[in-house]
């Protein structure tokens, strides 16, 4: 598939096949995502695997709104910035979803971005919290480091 092809396929899939993502896959995807530009080249974005069911259902939660389907992604990238590097993190975070989303389809696999930066756990209740704060603590990310999103990815179920 050539690059117009990837892009012009590119498209946010949120409903995927019980097949899981092969490790070479997430390898590759995980390299291309490394090759991004970043500001000043300060190569700020960090990412995290997620594999385990049950981890990957406790992100689904991460809010009341727009992220119950991650749950049955086979695989997620948690897409993170190192905000001691440069104040540019969420751009050069951004890039680098993009890259994984492009790289994605290009292997015929299937993405979608849920945003974690700024949103609110709940849309009615602001004492639940945000999304970000819930999958520091999940995930266990250190200080320092932001989650600006993650990738729900796997095998589209339906074309």
């Amino acid at each position: 598939m050539d690059f117009l092809e990837v892009v012009e396929k590119r498209h946010s899939v949120r409903k995927f096949a019980d097949k899981p993502v092969e490790k070479e896959l997430i390898d590759t995807i995980i390299r291309i995502a490394e090759t991004a530009p970043s500001s000043k080249n300060t190569r700020s974005s960090a990412f995290m695997i997620i594999e385990d069911r049950d981890t990957i259902a406790a992100i689904s939660e991460m809010r009341d709104s727009g992220s119950s389907f991650v749950k049955d992604a086979p695989a997620v990238i948690v897409v993170m910035g190192d905000e001691s590097k440069t104040d540019l993190w969420v751009d050069n975070c951004a890039i680098s979803t993009t890259f994984i989303q492009l790289a994605a389809t290009a292997m015929e696999l299937g993405s979608c971005w849920v945003h974690v930066n700024g949103r609110p756990r709940s849309r009615t209740d602001m004492s639940a919290g945000n999304a970000e704060d819930y999958l520091r603590e999940l995930l266990g990310v250190k200080d320092g480091i932001r989650i600006l999103c993650v990738v729900a990815l796997g095998y589209p179920a339906e074309n």
